[in-house]
């Protein structure tokens, strides 16, 4: 969760951002760049980004965090959604992406060879809406948005044992 202060520091970057976007873009760009500001304060609040709402922009990501604690059932449920997307398809059961592909998958078990970043709100927005040509958007797939919280536990579990975050106890 943001606490008051990194809201405020939210508020404070997309405020400039909007700022810039006011000076450079048509009424209506000004007019998507509020309703997306609106958005990302509002998923602040509750860390929680309707399947409708635009692209995330990355700072937006940066500043989420996830609201389901990184702990075994997560990871569970985030394995069966793995599974249920499709996504090994791609990336393959272990998540090593070594299988014999057209797109050019992410290795998910080493996050050094990411190029769209690795803080968990990076992870929600490549899942969510996409990332590159290759990796396509899953929002309209996932019908409770939790479950992109829970994918984001299962592939950080596939991160090398002293890259992972640490467990939650009791969840």
């Amino acid at each position: 969760m943001i606490d008051g202060a990194g809201a405020l520091g939210l508020r404070t970057l997309l405020m400039r951002r909007l700022s810039t976007h006011l000076r450079s873009t048509t009424h209506r760009g000004a007019l998507a760049g509020i309703f997306l500001m609106v958005l990302v304060i509002a998923a602040g609040a509750s860390q929680q980004v309707p399947a409708d709402a635009p692209a995330l922009t990355s700072d937006a990501a940066k500043a989420l965090k996830s609201p389901i604690p990184y702990a075994t059932a997560s990871i569970s449920r985030g394995r069966f959604v793995y599974a249920s997307l499709g996504c090994n398809a791609c990336h393959g059961n272990d998540g090593k992406a070594l299988i014999e592909i057209v797109a050019n998958a992410t290795d998910l078990t080493n996050p050094s060879v990411w190029k769209n970043g690795t803080d968990e709100g990076l992870i929600f927005r490549s899942i969510r809406d996409g990332a590159g040509l290759s990796m396509p958007a899953f929002k309209t797939q996932v019908e409770d948005q939790q479950d992109v919280w829970h994918l984001v536990n299962f592939i950080r579990s596939l991160w090398p044992e002293a890259q992972r975050p640490q467990k939650v106890a009791g969840h």
